[in-house]
């Protein structure tokens, strides 16, 4: 059964790739380019790659922003990846300020300065396969996640320079360490998801992550049909 899971197209980001990854999955993936689609999505995964102030602009002048936030208080199913994730906070400190989609509290910084650590040299951006690890102030459980079934110490695919400092602590699913740097690998709020790695780059892993989301979408789409 299509999931009627929606990916954003609001001119820059990794859309075909998440568009393949998801049909991958059979979940009957579209691309939007006009924001009337998103009142029939079940499922919405708002990708994307570059500057902040450059995708909120473009996601602005599409008229994406305020449907966004309707249909996050909907409660239906929203990732974000990459830069998509990071549009979900509330503002952001990349060449300048910029008010994000606030819709998980918190500011998008520069990853720390470099970690020079037995000759190695921690270059910012941070690209290339890391591993998850558990907030170390308290375990959340990623059961009913995008995370579920997924390993500690599974490794998966980054690409950035800007990392989410989330207000509260609680909304963070993992983090990664980078250069003596713990960054926010994955967050939760309610039905907002997000997560700063790329699954459909991430291999099996990361058609796990997106499975898992394909299953939340599904699983409001029948409590939806219900109630109705």
């Amino acid at each position: 059964m299509s999931s009627n899971i929606f990916v954003i197209d609001y001119g820059i980001g990794n859309l075909h790739s998440v568009e393949k990854a998801v049909s991958y999955l059979n979940a009957g993936a579209r691309v939007i380019d006009k924001p009337e689609g998103i009142e029939s999505a079940r499922g919405l995964i708002l990708p994307g790659v570059g500057a902040f102030g450059d995708g909120m602009r473009l996601l602005g002048e599409r008229g994406f922003v305020e449907p966004l936030k309707r249909y996050a208080r909907s409660g239906r199913p929203l990732l974000g990846i990459c830069l998509g994730m990071q549009f979900l906070f509330s503002h952001s400190e990349e060449f300048g300020a910029h008010r994000g989609l606030d819709l998980i509290g918190g500011r998008v910084v520069r990853i720390g300065p470099k970690k020079i650590e037995d000759g190695f040299n921690y270059k910012v951006p941070h690209i290339g396969w890391n591993r998850l690890i558990l907030p170390p102030e308290f375990k959340p459980s990623w059961e009913n996640t995008i995370l579920d079934g997924i390993s500690e110490n599974e490794e998966l695919y980054f690409v950035h320079s800007f990392t989410a400092l989330p207000d509260d602590s609680s909304t963070v699913l993992a983090y990664t360490e980078y250069g003596g740097n713990l960054i926010v690998a994955a967050v939760k709020n309610g039905n907002i998801y997000g997560c700063q790695f790329h699954p459909e780059k991430s291999r099996q892993t990361g058609i796990r992550i997106l499975q898992n989301f394909v299953n939340i979408a599904s699983n409001y789409k029948d409590a939806y049909a219900i109630s109705r």
